[in-house]
């Protein structure tokens, strides 16, 4: 017997070429429910909400322990078709219904969507159609929200003097800046050094750039690293000494730094050593998402029907929070967000 639902599906349009978010863009697309015949309907909905979890499991003898954390951000809803008194239901026709929504990103401190081994943050926008007696028929998107730090401009500076061992004597004396310690993705950290090597060895610098994900539960953390660009300078002999630039390229497919979340962080270092056999200089920098480019986008379509006349309206008003009369500034504190029952549910407009 074939299914008196053919399909339900929410869809978005992008607002630039790299198809992101951020705080205080409006999210407009629409929900579409294709019948096959007429049928009944308490409820249809629209619901955008922000939220992060974690969840992994430790073996401990013969004791597994689950650790289990969640955020929530945000969670915004709209009733295209809603039966308060459970009394009357909608009759909705065959064929295909289109209906149209709007909402706003709240403006709050909220981290960049990410996907680790064991958490993520997701944003996303979840379209519910609920009838009697039968479960409920759900479809939802993710959109990809980011944050615009631009204040991450402070330069580093470190300096390492170390002794040689294993039957070589002398030193080896690292001085290394950074220009500053945020990188957009897809550009160039570029790394300022002097070494002089006064040991009796040959010595290779060596350049590392990693990736170290944090989760916490229950009082607990996941840690996670991986190595993410490598390179080697040129052999440098003993008793000499070079001052060198290098430019080491960041992918521009990175996930941006999360830094304000409380229950995931996702870092990144930068390694420098004169050799495997010694100390390091490590620098903390901060990936932050390429610049916006706008979009050149053809405005959405409007709210048409076939069979029934869809019970969305066909220019709606974003549903969430009254935006504030000024925007807030460029770079946002990297505190972490505030508990969920601070917010709740965004009035509608």
């Amino acid at each position: 017997m074939p299914s008196t639902v053919k399909s339900l599906k929410v869809t978005y349009n992008p607002v630039n070429e790299e198809n992101t978010f951020t705080s205080g863009d409006c999210v407009s697309g629409e929900v579409t429910l294709e019948l096959a015949k007429e049928c009944s309907i308490d409820a249809l909905s629209v619901k955008f909400k922000g939220k992060a979890h974690v969840l992994w499991s430790e073996r401990y003898g013969e004791t597994t322990v689950v650790y289990h954390a969640k955020d929530k951000y945000f969670s915004i809803k709209h009733f295209f078709i809603q039966d308060k008194d459970l009394k009357d239901n909608h009759v909705v026709s065959a064929g295909c219904h289109v209906y149209p929504f709007s909402f706003q990103i709240p403006f709050q401190n909220m981290p960049s969507s990410f996907k680790g081994s064991v958490g993520k943050i997701v944003y996303l926008l979840e379209a519910k159609m609920s009838r009697s007696m039968r479960i409920p028929t759900k479809e939802s998107t993710k959109i990809n929200f980011v944050i615009y730090d631009i204040g991450l401009s402070k330069p580093q500076h470190e300096s390492k003097d170390k002794k040689m061992k294993f039957l070589n004597s002398g030193m080896v004396a690292m001085d290394v800046k950074l220009e500053k310690s945020g990188f957009f993705q897809g550009e160039g950290l570029k790394v300022m050094a002097c070494i002089q090597n006064n040991s009796s060895r040959t010595i290779k610098p060596k350049f590392c750039v990693y990736r170290k994900h944090s989760f916490f539960a229950k009082g607990n953390r996941k840690v996670c690293t991986k190595d993410l660009l490598k390179e080697v300078g040129e052999p440098m002999p003993p008793s000499s000494k070079e001052n060198f630039t290098r430019v080491i390229p960041i992918p521009s497919d990175v996930e941006p730094s999360i830094l304000n979340c409380s229950i995931i962080k996702a870092e990144y270092r930068l390694r420098v050593k004169p050799t495997s056999l010694y100390n390091v200089i490590k620098f903390s920098i901060v990936i932050l998402p390429a610049p916006e480019v706008p979009a050149v986008l053809a405005p959405p379509p409007a709210a048409s029907g076939f069979g029934s006349e869809p019970f969305g309206r066909t220019d709606p008003a974003a549903w969430g929070i009254v935006p504030p009369a000024q925007p807030p500034a460029a770079s946002v504190p990297l505190d972490s967000p505030p508990p969920y029952g601070a917010y709740g549910m965004y009035p509608l407009l």
